[in-house]
């Protein structure tokens, strides 16, 4: 999928758990939340466009990709 609709995609997740006014549980949200809903794929891509600077999402976002574990496969 192409690199700049996962981001806003994951934006979009990232904006609806910014209301949270718990830091740690709007991170837990979306990182629950791509593990459960976004296939493999989707999250290897995101996690390696965070590790190549992760250009055009928001903190909360990034911090979230960051801690979602991908599977090698």
């Amino acid at each position: 999928m192409n690199i700049e609709r996962l981001v806003a995609m994951a934006n979009d997740i990232s904006n609806y758990f910014a209301a949270e006014p718990d830091h740690a549980m709007a991170v837990e949200g979306i990182r629950d939340h791509l593990t459960k809903f976004w296939d493999p794929v989707m999250r290897r891509q995101l996690k390696a466009h965070v590790t190549a600077g992760g250009d055009g999402l928001t903190p909360l976002a990034r911090e979230a990709v960051e801690r979602v574990v991908v599977s090698p496969n």
